[in-house]
């Protein structure tokens, strides 16, 4: 494997891990009401635009990265959606 894709897949793999905790802690205490909805979706518009950069230039590391962090920041969104309902103001 070429140096540049492993440093790709050390760096996604770092970014996309760092969501972990706050998934977990948020399905343990049932609380999102302190995080950002505004920053979650503006966060996976993102996340969605690198999975298509991705595809687009064919880099695997892009594509897996992205695509697993959406699901974790998906989690988040649909825990602070039940969690919070309504009451989301940024």
């Amino acid at each position: 494997m070429e140096t540049v894709t492993t440093i790709g897949l050390v760096a996604g793999f770092c970014t996309t891990v760092s969501f972990l905790p706050q998934v977990v802690k948020t399905v343990k205490t049932h609380r999102a009401d302190d995080l950002s909805f505004a920053m979650l979706l503006i966060f996976l518009v993102g996340l969605a635009l690198w999975f298509f950069y991705g595809i687009a230039i064919g880099s695997l590391p892009i594509i897996i990265a992205n695509s697993v962090t959406i699901g974790l920041v998906s989690v988040l969104i649909l825990l602070k959606w039940r969690c919070c309902g309504t009451r989301t103001t940024g």
